[in-house]
C-alpha cells in the first residue's frame, strides 16, 4: 500500500458518513482524510457538511487538546455537562463510553477505537474514557461550554474497573498509567445519574400555564415560574438564573386585553409584555442555545381570508394584535424555536364559555356576534400540542394549533353552550359585529379566524374536536334532538 493510500493504518480518501451507536444521541463519524508522501490533511470539524449527516448545531465555544506521552494512559470515567465532538489528532486511542443520563439507557456502554480518520459525538451525560493505543498521542474536542470550577462539579464520575459496564481495556488498568483521581471514582450502583436539563414555563398562573401544569404532572424536569417567580417587565429576571440547566422557555405569558390595548396604558403594557419581554427571552435563547416556544394568535391576521396557513404575511388591525406579531417576528430569529398559533382560547379561568354557561343559568337572552368564524382551541390540547412538537422533535417554525371541527360563529358556541348546560340554544340572539359594537370602545376583531392544522397533523398530532371539547368542559352530552 502506497504512502497515498494508508499511512500508519490511516485509511485515505473514505467519505464522510455517520454511524448511530448503541448510546442514544452518540454518532461516530467517518472522516476523510487525504495524504501523500508528505502526511496527511483533513477537515476535523466542517459546520455544513456535519449538519447536513443531522450532527446538531451544538454551537462549540472551546477547543480542547490532550496529549499523551506514552500508549496505555488512561483518562476516565467523566460525564460532562456540555456536548463534545471529539476526535484524534495523532495516534490512536481506545474510547470508552458509557450513558450515566438518568434515563432507560442509563449504562448503555460503546467501544471502538479512533484514529485521525474518525470523529464522535458525545451529548451532555454520556461518559467518557479514552485509552492511547500508541505513544505521542493527541485527541482533541470542540465543546459548547466553557470549562469552569463550577462546571467541573456537576460532573457524574464512573470507576475505569466497574464490573457491571465491564470495559475491554486493550491494555489492562494494572498496566496503564491512571491518575489517583481516576482510581476513586464510585461503581455504577453509585453513581448519581446526571439529571436532564429543565423546561421552563413562564406565565404558568395563566390558562395555558395551569394545563401545562396538568401536562407536566409529576415530571421533575419542567419548572413553573408564574409573575412572582418571574417578572417578564424585570432586567434581573433574565440574569438571575443559570440557563446552562435549561433546554427549552415556554413563553405561555402575555397581555390578551385586547380592547384595553387600544388605550394608552394599555397599549405601553402590551408592548412590554408581548415585544420587549419576547425580545428578552430570544436572546436568552440565542445566547443559550435554547429551545424558545412561543404562542402566537389569530389577531396577527385581518381575517379577510376564510383560513389562514402559517406562512401568511402578518396584517394586524389593533394594537395587540399588532404586539403578537411583531413578538412572532422576533422569536422567528431564534435558531431553535416553536411559534403556536392558536385562537379561541379556552382554559380555566375567566372566559367565554363560562360566560356564556352564567348567562344561561341567570336565564339571560343574549346577543352574541354571528359574522365572526374560527374554532375554539382548549388549553390542555394546547399544551398537548406544545409537548408533542417538544418531544417528537419536530422541524423548527411556526404552527397552527387548535381544535379540529367545522368552523363556527361566536353565537354558534354561545347556542351550543345553552344547549349542551340543559338551556335553550335559540335563546341567543345572532348580530353582527358592527351592530354588537356599535357605541362600545372595542378593538377590531378579525371576521375569520379558522387556522390551518396540515402542518401540525403532518407531525402526528391531532387535537380532538372543539365540539367534543366543549362537552367535556361543559361537563354534559349533547342533548338528543
Amino acid at each position: 500500500m502506497s504512502a497515498a493510500n494508508e499511512s500508519h493504518g490511516i485509511q485515505f480518501s473514505k467519505p464522510l458518513a455517520a454511524h448511530e451507536t448503541p448510546i442514544p444521541g452518540v454518532v461516530l463519524y467517518d472522516l476523510p482524510v487525504h495524504g501523500d508522501n508528505r502526511g496527511w490533511f483533513k477537515e476535523n470539524w466542517q459546520r455544513e457538511k456535519m449538519l447536513s449527516l443531522g450532527l446538531p448545531d451544538f454551537g462549540p465555544v472551546q477547543n480542547n487538546i490532550s496529549f499523551n506521552e506514552k500508549a496505555g494512559t488512561t483518562r476516565g470515567i467523566h460525564a460532562e455537562p456540555w456536548d463534545k465532538y471529539i476526535s484524534v489528532a495523532t495516534g490512536r486511542i481506545f474510547g470508552a463510553w458509557v450513558d450515566l443520563r438518568e434515563g432507560p439507557s442509563f449504562g448503555t456502554v460503546f467501544t471502538t477505537e479512533l484514529d485521525p480518520s474518525k470523529a464522535i459525538f458525545i451529548p451532555r451525560g454520556v461518559g467518557n474514557a479514552f485509552q492511547t493505543l500508541e505513544d505521542g498521542t493527541a485527541y482533541t474536542y470542540l465543546v459548547n461550554d466553557h470549562w469552569s470550577a463550577d462546571a467541573q462539579s456537576q460532573y457524574t464520575f464512573l470507576n475505569l474497573a466497574d464490573e457491571t459496564v465491564s470495559i475491554p481495556w486493550p491494555i489492562p488498568l494494572e498496566q496503564a498509567e491512571l491518575s489517583d483521581k481516576d482510581r476513586a471514582h464510585p461503581r455504577l450502583a453509585d453513581v448519581v445519574p446526571m439529571s436532564p436539563r429543565k423546561i421552563l414555563v413562564l406565565g404558568a398562573d395563566g390558562q395555558l400555564g395551569r394545563a401545562l401544569k396538568a401536562t407536566y404532572d409529576g415530571d421533575p424536569r419542567v419548572e413553573f415560574a408564574g409573575r412572582r417567580e418571574f417578572d417578564l417587565a424585570n432586567p434581573a429576571s433574565y440574569s438571575a438564573r443559570n440557563w446552562k440547566n435549561y433546554s427549552a422557555i415556554i413563553n405561555a405569558a402575555a397581555y390578551t386585553a385586547v380592547d384595553k390595548a387600544e388605550t394608552p396604558e394599555g397599549r405601553r403594557a402590551a408592548w412590554s409584555i408581548n415585544v420587549s419581554a419576547v425580545a428578552q427571552l430570544a436572546r436568552v435563547a440565542v445566547e443559550h442555545r435554547l429551545t424558545l416556544v412561543h404562542i402566537s394568535s389569530d389577531y396577527v391576521f385581518d381575517g379577510s381570508v376564510e383560513v389562514h396557513s402559517e406562512d401568511e404575511p402578518f396584517s394586524p388591525l389593533g394594537v395587540y394584535g399588532q404586539t403578537k406579531a411583531a413578538g412572532d417576528a422576533v422569536v422567528s430569529v431564534v435558531p431553535r424555536h416553536y411559534i403556536v398559533r392558536t385562537s379561541w382560547v379556552i382554559g380555566e379561568g375567566s372566559n367565554f364559555v363560562r360566560t356564556m354557561a352564567s348567562l344561561a343559568e341567570r336565564g339571560v337572552k343574549p346577543s352574541v356576534v354571528n359574522d365572526q368564524f374560527g374554532r375554539l382551541s382548549f388549553t390542555e390540547d394546547i399544551a398537548a400540542g406544545i409537548r408533542h412538537l417538544l418531544e417528537a422533535e419536530a422541524p423548527f417554525g411556526v404552527y397552527n394549533l387548535t381544535n379540529d371541527g367545522d368552523p363556527e360563529s361566536w353565537a354558534d358556541v354561545a347556542s351550543s353552550v345553552y344547549s349542551l348546560t340543559g338551556h335553550n340554544g335559540d335563546d341567543v340572539t345572532g348580530v353582527t359585529s358592527e351592530e354588537y359594537f356599535k357605541d362600545k370602545d372595542a378593538a377590531p376583531r378579525p371576521a375569520h379566524s379558522v387556522l390551518d392544522l396540515s402542518k401540525l397533523r403532518a407531525t402526528g398530532f391531532t387535537a380532538p374536536s372543539g365540539r367534543v371539547r366543549l362537552e367535556d368542559y361543559l361537563g354534559q352530552e349533547v342533548p338528543t334532538p
